[in-house]
Order: structure tokens, then C-alpha cells, then sequence
């Protein structure tokens, strides 16, 4: 049994192993918020992708409609790009999503429609993006006390 487990995580690490290394190519054909889309590929798989480096508003937060409608026009039923940078708890692909060389990512810290996650990413550039649109108070940036996504989905829910 004990090797049976090794053989699970052996071949689970060489199967992420490989899907990292390469890139996702597929139409969006679903996004189901500013930082999570559906995917559809050549070969007629669906896989949903979590936008990595970033958290958009959460549904019932301010803005987070607003995020929504700017991910689905950048990329609804467009083909992408996503550069594969991991897999999440919940088995999406955390990736980078391109259009030609407009990073979705990017342009959503640039238009302060998320924030950078630092906790799981310590790109300089995130950074960088997030305090220009918080110093121009762009969307999220023109509340006094914005609530970060992980901060919010963290309070109880209301029932």
C-alpha cells in the first residue's frame, strides 16, 4: 500500500510537471468571475483557470461585477493564451491569460479592478501596477477601505 502511494505521487508530480511546462491554448467560454474563466480547447477539454498573481472583488463585494464585465469583454469567446504557473486547491490552472501580448492579469491590476496577491506572488510588476491605479483612485482604489478579497471571503456569511 505504502508504494501504491508513491506511485500515486510520483506520477501526480511528473503529470503537473508536465502540464507546466507547456502553455494552454483555447476559447473562453465561460467566465464565472474577474479572476476565474472556462476554457475550451482544441482537443474539446473544458479547464477553468484562476488568474494567478491576482483576487478580484468577490460576488457581493463592490466592484466585483464590474471586474467580471471587464475580464468578459477582454476575453469572452476569444481565443487565449494561458501560461500555465500552477494548479490551485481546487484543481484549477493558475495561469496568466494572453491576448496577442495584452496580459488580462496586468490590465485588470492596471484598471484597480484586483489586487495583487502577494502572499502568493511577488512579482515586482503586480506591485508596481496595483499602486499606480491606487494612486490615480481607480475603481476599488476610490473607496476609503477597500476590503481585500482573501480579508472578505474570510468574515462570516449573513443568512
Amino acid at each position: 500500500m505504502k508504494n501504491l502511494k508513491h506511485l500515486f505521487f510520483f506520477l501526480s508530480f511528473l503529470i503537473s510537471t508536465f502540464m507546466l511546462s507547456q502553455n494552454l491554448i483555447g476559447k473562453v467560454i465561460k467566465v464565472a468571475d474577474g479572476d476565474t474563466v472556462t476554457i475550451l480547447t482544441e482537443e474539446n477539454e473544458q479547464i477553468k483557470i484562476r488568474l494567478y498573481g491576482i483576487d478580484c472583488p468577490e460576488k457581493g463585494q463592490d466592484y466585483s461585477s464590474k471586474a467580471s464585465a471587464f475580464t468578459s469583454s477582454f476575453c469572452f469567446g476569444k481565443i487565449v493564451k494561458v501560461t500555465q504557473k500552477g494548479i490551485d486547491r481546487y484543481g484549477r490552472v493558475l495561469g496568466i491569460i494572453l491576448i496577442g501580448k495584452k496580459n488580462l492579469n496586468e490590465e485588470l491590476l492596471k484598471n484597480g479592478l484586483a489586487w495583487h496577491y502577494k502572499y502568493f506572488d511577488k512579482t515586482q510588476k503586480y506591485s508596481d501596477l496595483e499602486q499606480e491605479a491606487k494612486k490615480n483612485k481607480l475603481n476599488i482604489w476610490i473607496m476609503n477601505n477597500p476590503i481585500a478579497p482573501w480579508d472578505y471571503r474570510k468574515k462570516p456569511k449573513k443568512r
